[in-house]
């Protein structure tokens, strides 16, 4: 990369070749390193506390879940290095300038969320670990770290996850049998039985996981050289992400089962593996600061994404990246500050409301770059105000997203809607199946037979 400063200077728009670095084995210690962290065990405990499973059939599903999730979430970071530009942008393509607004918003959110929900855990982890400090100041302190992380940018991002894939990955296993060492309690085995409700609910919740990083995957992706193939991209994304979150997963179900008292998930990680417990505490602090600035990094780059729909001239630079961070890192702190109490016991609520509407997306976007476009398309059109050869909104697009949003409707088990599928399987959500299932096909059959335009990208995906 010809550019050494230290802050980067890309924000949405396209990555030249002379701009590409990296090495494409560089993604696996991103996603490992960023998946072992406080949420993702809170998450995985979930399994054992919310749907009743024992830890043999809750390992199971976890395992299935990430495997079968993280197929989506490889997909869509094997196009950054074909496109060299953010998976958002890359949607207009698809929805058109304007359309691609829809699921844009909807990935802001929800990656606010994740932000806001990482800051408290942030708070709590530094609380748990020095007491006289107050939760709100941890908040602040994890807030500015992961902003401190963002400005700085993709190098940074990179750099400190290859450090953390190995601190974390040992600090992890040690901890594991750290908790086994010390004896678990004598119920930790009979806890809990199999219900297909909660096999199928703790399924859906590990490869929801997994599909909710595929707004903004391949934005880690796109600095890598445009020869890279789309197999080797795949493979390094995918065992980064699968392994890197069945670890934590596991072990948040196995603290789960191993702790004596109603406290919360990360007090019992510090309670359940002895001398270990401080220092672990300390690691998952320092994770979460740093893996939330990807939360942060992808929130910034979809609010410019959508000012850019309207003022198609304006690509902006590391100073507008900068204060737009700023502007965020105060709306989340002020929040999160304000609702830390009970922020955490809904977040999970949040992400599964969210994912109903972003899942129809993965498979449009899916279907159109490997089946239909087979990685071509026009750039210039996709910067263009008029949305260019693809339009404001592309009708065939949108119709098989309403179409994917509908069919879920009876599957769908939030806080906002419980459809009565779901109530026939005591609370499983599996919309998320249903809608990749139906809105795949869909859209293939509406948008097959499309012939490329001249000024679409002429040179084929690289496999």
């Amino acid at each position: 990369m010809n550019d050494q400063t230290v802050v980067e200077k890309h924000t949405i728009g396209y990555v030249p070749p002379e701009d590409r670095h990296g090495k494409v084995r560089d993604l696996f210690t991103l996603w490992f390193g960023t998946n072992i962290a406080p949420l993702p065990v809170v998450t995985g405990a979930a399994g054992v506390t919310v749907f009743g499973l024992d830890l043999l059939w809750c390992i199971v599903a976890i395992v299935v879940g990430h495997l079968v999730g993280g197929v989506f979430m490889a997909l869509h970071s094997a196009q950054g290095p074909q496109m060299g530009i953010p998976q958002m942008i890359q949607s207009r393509g698809q929805f058109g300038s304007y359309g691609a607004l829809i699921v844009v918003v909807i990935a802001a959110v929800m990656y606010l969320a994740f932000f806001a929900s990482n800051i408290v855990l942030a708070g709590q982890s530094l609380h748990g670990i020095a007491e006289p400090v107050p939760v709100s100041t941890g908040i602040v302190i994890g807030a500015l770290g992961s902003g401190l992380i963002c400005v700085i940018g993709y190098r940074f991002i990179h750099a400190l996850n290859k450090i953390a894939t190995w601190v974390l990955g040992i600090g992890i296993v040690l901890g594991t049998v750290a908790i086994f060492a010390s004896g678990v309690p004598a119920t930790f085995w009979s806890q809990g039985s199999y219900t297909t409700a909660g096999f199928l609910a703790t399924v859906s919740l590990a490869a929801l996981w997994q599909i909710a990083f595929a707004p903004y995957v391949s934005d880690y992706s796109r600095y890598l050289p445009a020869d890279v193939g789309v197999r080797a991209t795949f493979n390094a994304t995918y065992l980064g992400c699968t392994l890197g979150s069945i670890l934590p997963f596991v072990f948040g179900a196995i603290v789960a089962l191993a702790m004596t008292s109603g406290s919360d998930v990360m007090t019992g990680v510090r309670d359940t593996t002895g001398l270990l417990g401080p220092l672990l505490l300390v690691l998952f602090l320092l994770s979460v600061i740093s893996h939330n600035a990807l939360n942060l990094y992808g929130t910034v780059l979809a609010v410019i994404t959508c000012v850019q729909t309207f003022v198609a001239q304006w690509i902006p630079t590391a100073r507008s990246r900068v204060v737009l961070s700023v502007a965020v890192i105060i709306a989340s702190t002020y929040f999160a500050i304000g609702v830390s109490g009970d922020f955490i016991s809904h977040f999970v609520d949040i992400v599964l409301a969210l994912l109903v509407v972003l899942v129809p997306w993965t498979a449009i976007n899916l279907i159109d770059f490997y089946l239909i476009h087979r990685g071509k398309y026009d750039l210039a059109s996709i910067f263009a105000a008029d949305g260019g050869i693809y339009g404001r909104f592309n009708g065939k697009a949108l119709i098989a997203y309403a179409i994917g949003i509908l069919v879920q409707i009876p599957f769908m088990n939030t806080p906002l809607y419980a459809g009565p599928v779901a109530g026939e399987l005591n609370g499983a959500d599996l919309s998320w199946i249903i809608g990749l299932v139906v809105t795949g096909p869909v859209y293939y059959a509406l948008a097959r037979g499309r012939k490329l335009a001249a000024s679409e990208v002429a040179a084929p995906v690289s496999v």
